[in-house]
C-alpha cells in the first residue's frame, strides 16, 4: 500500500503531514513512517481530516505513537498545509485538535509561511516536588492543553539528557509530561524541551507558550510579547493576560518536500 505525504518542518520539529479520515493511520503506521532509517523520518504524524465545523481536524501521533493532545509546531504546519492546498497566501483558519478548536492566522509565500495561533488558556497550575532517587525537585507545572514541568536554571547537555526521561515519566504524572529547560534573559527565555514520546526536539511550541506563561506568572519576565530561543530557532508568545486569556505564538512553517511511501508494511 502506498499513501501521499507531505513532510513539514517548523523550527527543525519535523512531521509527516497525510490527508486522511482518522482511522486510516494507525500508530503502528506512525512508528513506521517516523523511523529515520528505514520510513521517511519525523518527530511525528500529523493527520489532516475533514471537519463540518472546523476547517480541519488535526489528529497527532508522537514518533513512538503515542497521541498529544497538541503540537504547537505541527499545528503551524497544516496551517500552511491547508492554505497551500486552497491557494491562499493570507488565511484564517480554524482547526479542531484534542485540546479544543485553535484559530490559525496564515501569512504564506509559497512553501513558506509565518503562522500566528491562538493557543487558548495556557495556565500555571503550580509548583510540584518531585523525589528523584531521594533528591528533592521542584517544578512549575502547566497545562496548554497538554502537560508540561518547567524547569528554570542553567542545565548541561548532560542534565537534559538525564533529567528530561526521568521527569517526564516520573509517577507524578501518570500520562507522562513535557519537560521544560530554561533560562532567562531579561524578557527573553533560552529554552531546551524534552518531549514526551518524542525525546529532545530542537523545538516545541506548546513548550514555549507554557514555559513563557510560567516565567510571567512568577514575575521572571515582564513583557507581553516573549522571544523563547530554541535550538531550531526563535518563537514569539503572547502570554495571556489576564490570567483567564489566550496566549499567542507566532513562528515559521516550511514544506520541505512532498512524495509518496508505504505504510502497514513489515520492516
Amino acid at each position: 500500500m502506498t499513501r501521499h505525504f507531505a513532510k513539514y518542518e517548523g523550527l527543525g520539529n519535523d512531521f509527516v503531514v497525510i490527508d486522511a479520515p482518522e482511522g486510516e493511520v494507525t500508530a503502528q503506521d506512525a512508528v513506521l513512517l517516523c523511523d529515520r532509517r528505514h520510513g521517511v523520518g519525523a518527530d511525528g504524524v500529523l493527520v489532516v481530516a475533514p471537519s463540518r465545523e472546523h476547517d480541519a481536524t488535526m489528529r497527532i501521533f508522537n514518533a513512538d505513537g503515542s497521541t498529544p493532545e497538541m503540537c504547537g509546531n505541527g499545528i503551524r504546519c497544516v496551517a500552511l498545509h491547508i492554505a497551500s492546498a486552497r491557494g491562499l497566501d493570507r488565511a484564517e483558519l480554524m482547526i479542531k485538535t484534542d485540546a479544543g478548536p485553535r484559530a490559525c492566522f496564515v501569512e504564506r509565500r509559497g512553501d513558506r509561511a509565518t503562522v500566528r495561533v491562538d493557543m487558548g488558556v495556557v495556565r500555571f497550575v503550580g509548583d510540584r516536588v518531585l523525589d528523584l532517587d531521594g533528591a528533592a525537585m521542584t517544578v512549575a507545572t502547566a497545562d496548554a492543553g497538554n502537560p508540561h514541568a518547567v524547569l528554570f536554571g542553567d542545565f548541561s547537555e548532560d542534565a537534559v539528557g538525564s533529567l528530561g526521561p526521568r521527569i517526564s515519566t516520573d509517577a507524578a504524572f501518570p500520562a507522562g509530561t513535557n519537560v521544560e529547560f530554561a533560562k532567562v534573559r531579561g524578557d527573553a527565555i533560552d529554552l531546551v524541551v524534552w518531549e514526551r514520546g518524542v525525546g529532545r526536539t530542537l523545538a516545541c511550541g506548546t513548550g514555549a507558550c507554557a514555559t513563557a506563561v510560567v516565567a510571567r506568572a512568577k514575575g521572571l519576565v515582564k513583557s507581553a510579547r516573549v522571544r523563547v530561543s530554541l535550538p531550531g530557532g526563535d518563537l514569539e508568545v503572547e502570554p495571556g493576560v489576564p490570567a483567564g486569556a489566550s496566549t499567542f505564538m507566532t513562528g515559521p512553517a516550511t514544506r520541505v518536500f512532498r512524495g509518496e511511501t508505504a505504510v502497514s508494511v513489515e520492516p
